[in-house]
């Protein structure tokens, strides 16, 4: 194991996520003190105002160097990253193709820099100089900011949107690490009926705080889980609640992230089409029968056609599909197979995920050979932007995480007019988004983007049984904070 060891300094996120560049599957342990350093280390030792040591030993690789502290903890943090990033580059002889950009939502970067007016070969030649990054990986990032940049130069300070999470799906996938419940599960039948009585209850409490401000919403997202993993009727009630409770005169957009074809029926389709439901997801992830069933999705490739095909009989003309580039079992002719057959299809949108090994996932213990190759799973994310490209899907969102296989990213892809707004807002973090249900983050934004955190409980059970206590701030401040908000707003409107 590799011991991280900081000195008068804490950058163990930062750290981390640079030496996972390098080691992705590698378990480190964090120290604050020498004393118990292992055989292999890299001590961060930091002399306020002056110098930053870096000292590595791993493997065949001794290294001792310092760098300037900068003038802040930002320029800190950046000036030990990069070092670090040089290192271990120089070390192992890779060098990733986002460089040493590290954070989740690379394109706010470029975003900020087209609104100094900086030109493309400009903010290259600062994120390349900065942070290495590849031209391949910049372009993409750089496409994705022009064509979210409407969204969110029209979008109003007085927009909401509103998140609904349904904690429960038909089965657990391999690769997941989502607190979702399978509804084959005793205690997951027996929680369903109170969690949904709880969450109308808290989609009231949310509204009564919305209502009476200038705020209004004007996107809704049923997320999860798999929210149609719940009854038509249960479905229903809940968009019926959303309908009732709140304004929705200004909402441009209502997703419900139908997700699992296993899950999707008339009924289902038709509670959502007559509730106000525009934009659904009908998620193949691989069009690929054995693919399907070593991943644990319980759904064959026919299966998701007739979802496909009967969520546009009823009526839906906004469907996104999801797709992993990497998924164990699948190759690089199997996932262009499935780009092309969706492409066929057509849909207005196509999410391009790489497989993430996240800790919680059954995936998390397998071994590194058990997973495609980093440089076959790059191919794939490039073929498909050449081939979504080429049938006139636009990236329009994107964002990174921890543990993907070749430090590569999730793409979302849409057909022109297509995007979708919630996530385009909830990357960009510049909207407020209330939310409601299991894991939900409600964020408060204020000017300068200081964001105010307020977070659900993560599991049903204790969802439904200490939900008093977990709506109290909706209960008692919300509607407070929302109003001083749009008293800060204004302030600034004026002082323009």
């Amino acid at each position: 194991m590799l011991d991280i060891c900081f000195i008068n300094c804490d950058l163990k996120y930062e750290t981390e996520a640079v030496v996972k560049l390098f080691f992705p599957l590698e378990h480190f342990g964090f120290l604050y003190d020498e004393e118990n350093v292992g055989d292999e280390y890299i001590i961060i030792e930091n002399v306020p105002g002056q110098t930053v040591g870096i000292r590595l030993k791993i493997g065949e690789c001794e290294r001792n160097e310092a760098v300037s502290s900068g003038e802040n903890a930002k320029e800190t943090e950046e000036n030990v990253c990069r070092a670090l990033y040089l290192i271990l580059s120089e070390f192992t002889g890779k060098k990733p193709e986002w460089g040493a950009l590290t954070g989740i939502r690379p394109v706010r970067k470029i975003n900020s820099l087209l609104d100094e007016g900086k030109a493309r070969n400009e903010i290259f030649g600062i994120l390349n100089e900065k942070y290495f990054i590849s031209e391949g990986k910049f372009s993409l990032c750089y496409d994705t900011a022009l064509n979210q940049r409407l969204a969110l130069k029209t979008l109003d300070n007085n927009s909401i949107s509103l998140y609904v999470g349904i904690p429960f799906c038909p089965s657990r996938c391999s690769y997941c690490s989502f607190v979702s419940h399978s509804i084959t599960s005793k205690g997951a039948m027996k929680l369903m009926d109170g969690y949904v009585r709880k969450l109308t209850e808290e989609l009231k409490l949310i509204a009564d705080a919305v209502n009476g401000t200038p705020f209004y919403i004007n996107t809704v997202y049923f997320g999860g889980g798999t929210p149609t993993a719940l009854s038509a009727e249960d479905l229903s009630r809940i968009i019926s609640v959303v309908r009732q409770e709140f304004d929705l005169r200004g909402c441009e957009e209502f997703t419900v992230e139908a997700g699992r074809p296993d899950t999707i029926d008339r009924d289902k389709l038709c509670a959502m089409k007559e509730g106000g439901v525009t934009r659904i997801s009908v998620n193949p992830q691989s069009l690929s029968d054995s693919v399907l069933k070593k991943i644990g999705r319980i759904h064959t490739v026919d299966r998701f056609h007739e979802a496909f095909e009967l969520a546009r009989k009823t009526g839906f003309d906004n469907i996104n599909c999801d797709t992993i580039a990497g998924l164990p079992g699948d190759d690089e002719q199997g996932f262009e197979n499935t780009l092309k057959e969706l492409i066929k299809l057509s849909p207005e949108g196509i999410t391009v995920h790489t497989l993430t090994v996240k800790t919680g996932a059954r995936l998390a213990g397998s071994s590194r050979d058990a997973f495609a190759d980093d440089s076959a799973v790059s191919r794939e994310t490039k073929l498909a932007r050449r081939l979504l490209s080429d049938s006139s899907y636009l990236p329009y969102y994107l964002y990174r995480q921890k543990n993907t296989i070749g430090n590569l990213e999730n793409t979302g892809y849409s057909k022109k007019g297509y995007e979708c707004l919630y996530n385009i807002y909830i990357m960009d973090e510049t909207q407020n988004i209330l939310a409601a249900g299991c894991g939900g983050s409600t964020k408060l934004v204020a000017p300068g983007g200081k964001i105010k955190r307020v977070l659900n409980y993560k599991y049903p059970y204790e969802y439904i049984s200490r939900f008093d206590k977990m709506t109290e701030y909706k209960r008692q401040g919300l509607k407070n904070d929302l109003l001083s908000l749009c008293k800060t707003y204004n302030a600034e409107r004026s002082n323009l």
